[in-house]
């Protein structure tokens, strides 16, 4: 299907020579009494580059078609793939792990999670703005440190490292926000 450049957003996926990029910035400017100019900064779904595409409003772009499906995450392979099983065929299917592995500190295993496909091809996870992790390992807090903003490092179940407030320690369970391992606070079972 395609678009004009003026239909794109942010959040859009386009194909473009071959590859898939999400569009993670979309500014539309209208310099003076000049034509109009769309920039865009892009992230390719396949490699992880970074890129911009700078367009007039008149060109068109081909949007790419995503299925997403909820998979429950199994386990990780010797060399690196993610094997998901899907919530409704039952197939097992593997996710490589240069299309994940930023994602995957966030999910244990037997969780479930919405993979994208592109032409039956997994191509990555979307992961929900939240996550609640148990701290496996957690410095001691020093008395007296605990008063002030002070953050420490602690290892979560998954091997994700987060900068976490003094009064964290092993144990317990926290929130995450998966957009930027930010600590949102601790959580009572």
């Amino acid at each position: 299907m395609s678009a004009r450049a003026t239909e794109l957003r942010k959040g859009s996926v386009i194909e473009k020579d071959g590859d898939l990029l999400l569009i993670t910035e979309y500014e539309h400017k209208t310099p003076g009494n000049l034509r109009a100019i769309i920039q865009m900064k892009t992230k390719s779904l396949k490699s992880g580059a970074t890129g911009a595409i700078r367009a007039s409003s008149s060109d068109n772009f081909e949007i790419a078609y995503l299925d997403r499906r909820k998979a429950q995450y199994l386990y990780k392979e010797g060399n690196g793939d993610y094997i998901f099983m899907d919530n409704e065929s039952f197939e097992q299917f593997p996710l490589p792990g240069e299309l994940a592995d930023e994602a995957m500190g966030y999910v244990k295993e037997n969780d479930t999670v919405e993979i994208t496909f592109h032409d039956g091809t997994p191509i990555g996870v979307e992961l929900p703005p939240t996550v609640v992790l148990e701290v496996a390992e957690a410095e001691i807090a020093v008395k007296g440190n605990t008063a002030t903003n002070v953050k420490k490092e602690a290892v979560l179940e998954t091997g994700l490292t987060v900068k976490v407030p003094m009064h964290v320690n092993a144990g317990d369970k926290i929130k995450i926000k998966t957009s930027d391992a930010e600590f949102q606070g601790r959580v009572n079972d």
